[in-house]
């Protein structure tokens, strides 16, 4: 299986002439080069404007030159503004994602940076010399960056565009012939949107406290969890912070403290991966299965790579192909990837990747992969956390006093377990009851997780216990709401 993986090659796939073939130059050919000084306007002055909004309310005028004769009407800087004034008025109301909008002042940068990965903090600093006119510190720092990280083509890009400040002001997209640009076209449209999204990720932040909607309660097992918005490209790990040891529902609320805020890849195709080969990245609730030592993959993968339990029981039921899911980092010779790169997997640039290698563990740390996040402050789940657990608890009390013919009431028609239905599977269910009798059961250490698409789907993991013992065994289930009951498709141990 292993084997198999490295041959493909296009696990982290790029799109050919970008950065590269494949385990190629990795972008150090001089068309490549081209290619990121003509991408470098979009990035540069979006980023310049969005930082000289938030130092005065009135447009500043564009370069000296800007008027001469042939020169556009409308300069990309006044564009810029124009877009950065309509995301100041957004702010006005909250954003459908429950994110915050927020101007790019020194305060909000300093409070964001240090989530971010530490090459992409530095290129914001650059970012606000230059909205301040300190040019000369500016390109100092921009050669700096690209001096750590040569393989870091957004920051090449920004250097790219200092250097051609220094002779005259950049007036249209690139400082290369359009027919260039022409020959470019996907490449430059592949950075100018992670430049974008970068960008976004910097003016719509998580408000202080809230959470995305998929963590109901998370055991304080999973000291950690991550949630990955493939829209915005952008990964999410989180400290948990409940007690370790508390049965209150109070306690049960999810509290996560934001600890790393990463831009990230997915597949080349987009998301909603179906089948095999089909280059998407799976949506739904995962868990990290396992760590995988750099020494023994190819260069492809970074410095290391966390599988992922796809397919899951819903992938399953549902019919969904494909394995070897990973979160992974890049080649040597790369920083990041575009926005779709990838055959699947969610890619990290390698610092960014070490950092949650170095925090998160293998089994009991969630993996939520959605089309876009939506945040909420941890009560506004409690009415769903509540009428959930108290049809957990029924289940519990129905096994507790081995009523069969109750508990079997719980389960799905549609149920699977290693490709034994609910009529295969149950005499097992029968048997261990029998064999224990009747007696009082405890759930601990309870994990909640929703996902919902088309249907409406939990993945609950929790210790169940007898009373008098100190251990048990960890039992995961998936529930489906089911003609408005929820009915549980699938049920294993770990």
């Amino acid at each position: 299986m292993t084997s198999r993986r490295f041959a493909q090659r296009g696990h982290a796939s790029v799109p050919t002439g970008l950065l590269g073939a494949e385990g190629g130059d990795g972008g150090r050919a001089p068309r490549s080069r081209v290619i990121l000084v003509a991408a470098v306007a979009v990035t540069l002055l979006v980023a310049a404007a969005l930082l000289r909004h938030n130092a005065s309310d009135t447009l500043l005028p564009t370069e000296p030159g800007a008027s001469e004769a042939g020169a556009p009407s409308s300069s990309l800087i006044d564009s810029a503004m124009a877009r950065v004034q309509d995301t100041a008025r957004s702010t006005v109301s909250p954003l459908p994602s429950g994110l915050a909008a927020v101007g790019l002042t020194s305060e909000r940068l300093n409070q964001a940076r240090p989530l971010m990965g530490q090459a992409e903090a530095r290129l914001i600093g650059i970012y606000q010399l230059i909205s301040q006119t300190r040019h000369r510190e500016a390109l100092a720092q921009a050669e700096a960056l690209v001096r750590d990280h040569p393989n870091f083509q957004l920051a090449h890009l920004v250097h790219g565009d200092l250097l051609s400040l220094q002779a005259r002001p950049v007036r249209q997209l690139g400082d290369v012939p359009d027919t260039k640009a022409m020959a470019a076209s996907a490449q430059l449209s592949a950075l100018r949107e992670e430049s974008h999204r970068r960008l976004r990720a910097l003016t719509e932040r998580p408000p202080e406290g809230s959470v995305p909607t998929q963590f109901l309660t998370l055991s304080p097992h999973s000291r950690h969890a991550i949630a990955v918005d493939a829209s915005r490209s952008r990964l999410y790990l989180f400290e948990n912070l409940n007690p370790a040891r508390s049965s209150s529902d109070a306690d049960r609320a999810p509290r996560l403290k934001l600890l790393g805020d990463f831009y990230i890849s997915v597949g080349l195709s987009g998301i909603e991966k179906a089948v095999e080969g089909d280059k998407r990245t799976p949506l739904g609730v995962y868990y990290i299965t396992s760590t995988l030592n750099p020494a023994d993959l190819p260069d492809l993968y970074g410095v290391g790579a966390l599988p992922i339990n796809y397919p899951n029981a819903l992938d399953m039921q549902r019919g969904k192909t494909g394995g070897g899911i990973w979160l992974h980092g890049t080649p040597s010779d790369q920083f990041v990837r575009a926005p779709q790169a990838s055959d699947g997997c969610v890619v990290l640039s390698n610092p960014d990747l070490e950092r949650v290698l170095a925090t998160v563990q293998i089994r009991t740390t969630p993996v939520v992969i959605a089309p876009s996040l939506q945040w909420v402050q941890p009560d506004a789940l409690a009415a769903e956390r509540q009428q959930f657990e108290s049809v957990l608890d029924a289940w519990r009390r129905s096994r507790s006093e081995g009523n069969l013919a109750e508990l079997k009431g719980f389960y799905s028609s549609r149920f699977m377990n290693q490709g034994r239905d609910l009529a295969q599977w149950w005499p097992r269910v029968e048997g261990e009851l029998r064999a224990s009798g009747s007696r009082e059961l405890r759930i601990k250490d309870l994990s909640v997780l929703r996902w919902r698409d088309q249907e409406d789907t939990m993945v609950v993991t929790f210790g169940e216990v007898a009373a008098g013992q100190s251990r048990g065994v960890t039992r995961r289930q998936y529930w489906k709401r089911e003609q408005d009951r929820w009915t549980i498709f699938f049920e294993g141990t770990l």
